[in-house]
């Protein structure tokens, strides 16, 4: 759509008692326990996106759905699926829009629901091309509906505008800011939301990230605590101007803003995860290096600690798969951490990792997928029972096949509220070019297959000819 010129990561943002501190919010009002609970019945909920389906004809206008957990976990049954046709969602679909191609989740309104923010890369805005839009979709009791747009501050200053985001409490004042990203260097923080009217107000946060022709601005935020101060601070992957090195900024926050801490020479994939590898209470960062920077010939992830002070600089860990004890093998263009995501499987206090392969071999079918998961410990991450993944394993529904891509994303979430993560996984090239959805218990001895959850475009009610790209990013 046009619009003129005129939302780990997360895990449970905000403290369970802490009060919103404005009087928008209505006294009896309670932040939502977890940033993933869209009705607020207690359980987490999964949201992915298909960014590439057709909406009323428009090629790459794109869908999200929603999936919402219970005791059984997520189910095809229970959902909404969001376009920008849908009603009270802002905006015409429109061909290239690519709604969804990015997500976020926090209770932006203080209401005790989780809202959802859906990135629209390619959305056209007045005259300028690709300008990219931001729309946050309200939860409530019945799930989520209703959105409003989140207007760009510097519509000429960059391009895709929400190719980057994140919510967080960065402020320290109980309620979540949303920051959000574009090809350019700065990054804009959007706070004190309303459903009446959105967000109060923004600030830009200046950034030191490299841009121009071929250069990316930030491609992916993240928010933790990694000093453990009781504020989220922000992690962005970007390359830095000065040296054209690609990695990681720590910004941390606090009540008069975000200031740079650390940057994490990683040649980093356009991503990162936090979570608490090592059970001390400080978030720690998991980045990825592609197999180009020297270290393998398929990828590695790298794990940086949190403490006090911040983000230490000096990795705690580095594995590939000719790590000893991961499954697999190193091997050119495997792309091992092209997705990640870090929670607590088995419930023991440190937080694993999972990995996404999407184009590991499996026997003769090239691109086919796979997804490993790197145990936590007291002393961070590590590859000692490490798990691997493919639709070729006992237990997963259907069988590794040439493109399917089977971990083009992935992410560990307690989906039915046994304290304990689960693993889900995008495949968004099963059964070209449609995709696929899989959910995996956590349990006390790790991710196991039984009682697998499978469902694909049909089962949600969309086509399941169209090139929709099911599960390419997942929330």
């Amino acid at each position: 759509m046009r619009r003129n010129t005129a939302a780990v990561l997360a895990a449970a943002l905000l403290t369970a008692g802490l009060t919103p501190l404005t009087l928008a919010t209505p006294a009896s009002a309670a932040p939502a326990r977890y940033a993933d609970d869209f009705n607020g019945d207690g359980y987490r909920d999964l949201a992915f996106s298909a960014p590439y389906a057709p909406v009323g004809g428009k090629g790459d206008a794109g869908a999200v759905v929603v999936t919402y957990g219970s005791a059984n976990g997520i189910s095809a049954a229970r959902r909404t699926v969001l376009t920008q046709n849908t009603a009270g969602i802002p905006g015409t679909a429109e061909e290239g829009d690519r709604f969804g191609k990015t997500l976020a989740s926090g209770d932006l309104n203080a209401d005790g629901y989780a809202d959802l923010v859906i990135g629209s890369v390619g959305e056209d805005v007045g005259s300028d091309a690709d300008g990219g839009s931001v729309t946050v979709v309200w939860g409530g009791k019945s799930g989520l509906s209703g959105g409003l747009g989140v207007p760009d501050p510097a519509v000429s200053a960059h391009d895709e505008y929400g190719v980057a985001l994140a919510v967080a409490d960065f402020s320290g004042d109980g309620r979540p800011e949303l920051a959000v990203g574009s090809t350019g260097s700065d990054i804009w923080i959007h706070q004190d939301f309303t459903k009446a009217s959105g967000a109060a107000s923004h600030s830009e946060l200046a950034t030191n990230l490299q841009t121009g022709p071929g250069l990316s601005g930030s491609r992916h935020l993240t928010a933790g605590d990694v000093n453990g101060d009781g504020t989220d601070d922000l992690v962005v992957t970007g390359s830095d101007a000065a040296t054209y090195d690609a990695g990681n900024m720590i910004y941390l926050g606090s009540a008069s803003g975000l200031t740079f801490q650390a940057f994490l020479k990683s040649d980093a994939w356009e991503l990162a995860a936090v979570g608490d590898l090592n059970g001390d209470g400080y978030d720690d960062v998991v980045t990825a290096e592609p197999g180009s920077s020297g270290k393998s010939l398929g990828g590695s992830v790298i794990s940086y600690l949190g403490g006090a002070n911040g983000v230490r600089t000096q990795p705690q860990a580095t594995i590939h798969q000719d790590t000893p004890g991961v499954p697999g093998a190193d091997e050119d263009m495997d792309a091992f951490g092209n997705d990640l995501s870090v929670a607590d499987v088995d419930g023991d206090g440190y937080a694993e990792v999972a990995v996404g392969v999407l184009h590991e071999t499996i026997g003769t079918a090239k691109i086919a997928g796979s997804v490993t998961v790197l145990r936590g410990s007291a002393a961070g991450m590590t590859a000692t029972g490490a798990q691997s993944f493919t639709q070729d394993t006992a237990g997963v529904p259907g069988t590794a096949e040439s493109a399917d891509r089977f971990g083009a994303s992935v992410r560990l979430s307690d989906l039915n509220r046994d304290g304990k993560a689960d693993l889900s996984v995008g495949s968004d090239g099963e059964n070209h070019p449609s995709g696929a959805i899989y959910s995996l218990r956590g349990s006390a001895s790790g991710v196991t297959t039984k009682n697998v959850i499978n469902f694909g475009p049909g089962s949600l009610g969309m086509s399941t000819t169209a090139y929709l790209r099911l599960g390419q990013d997942m929330l």
